[in-house]
């Protein structure tokens, strides 16, 4: 296995890793409803409280973290000494929401509750492209019986306009932007697969179609469901894999090019900073852990 290097523990299901210039990386504690900041010497720092469930994070054009709120569409639920996301329990529940967090003073600011009269229902990954534009997914809420069909979609940050871009998705979770920011990739939690659809402009996509194979760029064998994602300077898509713990990187040609373990079944992101962006810092939510280690090749650089 991987050599890992342990940059905090005892954190409550973090997710949303981001590394920022000074060396520090913040993450959501989903299941204590609160945003982190870990500096290098390790401390940490709530940023903070945060109503609801906190997932995906991203830093703005503004300096701003902007969040992916699924509304506390999880409950807690321990098993064999981890912790995953158990069943919905609507008294927890408060709506899907984006969100603006104030780096400094901690402010949070509601931008997105619905679309067009819609309710968000789970929102759970976002990026930024190149525009300044928010492309985010909606993981939706599964219930005993059903689940939500849910979408992906584009806003602005400043809350004038949201867009339902792709429809359906069955639990589109992470999401990322090839290197030239002409493709959009998504990854479907349950189904084990990335899919991908051609930017045509702010906020707009053609040629997908699930049904199409072009559209699905790779679905992972066996029992393997996908979680967040982050792509490479390559361009390979580099996703956070449940079940089988780890993180399974994709060319952008649909080739399975590894499997990184790393002995936690809830592998859920990965993000990349340091030095020339060689440095993966990876959420193990089942452990309550944000490891990282020396990536193959350099990270993508982010747009913001």
């Amino acid at each position: 296995m991987t050599n890992f290097v342990e940059v905090a523990s005892e954190l409550s299901f973090p997710e949303g890793p981001v590394a920022l210039p000074d060396g520090s990386v913040v993450v959501v504690e989903m299941m204590k409803q609160c945003i982190t900041r870990i500096m290098p010497d390790a401390t940490k720092q709530v940023v903070a409280e945060i109503a609801g469930g906190p997932n995906g994070l991203a830093i703005g054009p503004d300096g701003a973290l902007y969040l992916c709120n699924n509304g506390g569409s999880f409950s807690k639920r321990i098993h064999n000494g981890l912790t995953y996301p158990g069943p919905f329990d609507p008294d927890l529940y408060i709506g899907g929401r984006i969100q603006r967090v104030d780096l400094n003073t901690g402010e949070v600011t509601d931008l997105y509750t619905q679309c067009d009269g819609r309710k968000l229902r789970g929102p759970n990954d976002i990026v930024f492209d190149k525009h300044g534009g928010i492309w985010f997914t909606d993981h939706g809420i599964r219930h005993d019986r059903d689940f939500d069909l849910t979408g992906i979609y584009y806003a602005k940050t400043d809350g004038s306009m949201i867009r339902e871009v792709i429809f359906p998705c069955q639990a589109p979770n992470g999401i990322g932007l090839s290197p030239d920011g002409q493709t959009l990739y998504w990854a479907e939690t349950f189904n084990g697969r990335v899919y991908q659809a051609n930017i045509t402009g702010e906020g707009e996509v053609s040629g997908f179609n699930a049904s199409n194979p072009r559209s699905c760029l790779c679905g992972l064998p066996g029992l393997q469901y996908l979680d967040s994602l982050a792509v490479d300077s390559a361009g390979n898509v580099c996703v956070a894999t449940l079940v089988n713990g780890g993180i399974t990187v994709i060319s952008p040609s649909g080739e399975i090019i590894e499997h990184i373990a790393t002995g936690d079944p809830m592998t859920t992101n990965i993000c990349f900073g340091g030095t020339e962006l060689r440095t993966a810092y990876i959420t193990l939510s089942g452990l309550g852990k944000l490891v990282s280690m020396t990536w193959p090749r350099p990270g993508l650089k982010l747009n913001f």
